[in-house]
Parts: C-alpha cells; structure tokens; sequence
C-alpha cells in the first residue's frame, strides 16, 4: 500500500495526489498536520527515505524551525524530532511511501521514480 503524507494546502502535495489518482494506484492519505505521529514514526520515515539527519525531511524555512534552533548542530536527533512531533508543520511535504522506500515529492519526479 501506498501511503502519502499529505497537506491539502500545499500545491506540490496535492500535485503528488493528483499524480497518484491519475496514476491508478490505491494509496492511504495521511494528514499529518491533522494526526499524531510519534518519534518512532518519524524514525521509520527517515530509514524509508534513506536519511540519517532529520534535517534532511524538514522546512527550513518555516518561523519554527529558526525559533527552535533546529539548525543548532548541538542538538541531537532525539531533541529535533521531539520538536518535529511538537510541530508537524516543519515536516517536508508531501512525502509518498511504498514498502520500505520513501521520497519527498519535491520535485515530483521523485514519486515518479519510486512508482516507476
């Protein structure tokens, strides 16, 4: 099963919808802004898309991610995703899932790469 970390204000997320849909494939919709997830699940999202540093799946750009400091190399990975389950809005959007692989549809491409 498909799964799609999704954020129905964000245009290349729901581009990535809108991709999937016209592909045919059945895929889960997760609204993580609107779910809790956990430290665990953050993990297991970074072992899918091949990370080791959270930073690598965030919005550096969001207010939240300069206020707490995220960029501060001090911190370890254990404090910055306790802050990312805290605020879901630093997560990168979208992020597709299938079976023990992951991308960031950024760009989307990259969803076509892992349906492909």
């Amino acid at each position: 099963m498909i799964t799609i970390w999704h954020n129905t204000r964000c245009g290349k997320s729901r581009d990535s919808k809108n991709l999937l849909d016209e592909m045919g494939v059945e895929y889960e919709v997760f609204e993580y802004l609107k779910s809790e997830f956990s430290a665990n699940d953050i993990k297991e999202l970074m072992q899918k898309l091949g990370i080791s540093d959270v930073r690598d799946m965030l919005r550096t750009k969001e207010k939240e991610y300069k206020e707490l400091e995220i960029k501060d190399e001090s911190k370890t990975q254990d404090e910055i995703i306790n802050l990312v389950v805290q605020n879901p809005k630093l997560v990168e959007r979208p992020i597709v899932i299938q079976g023990d692989r992951a991308v960031i549809g950024r760009p989307i491409d990259n969803v076509k790469e892992l349906l492909g």
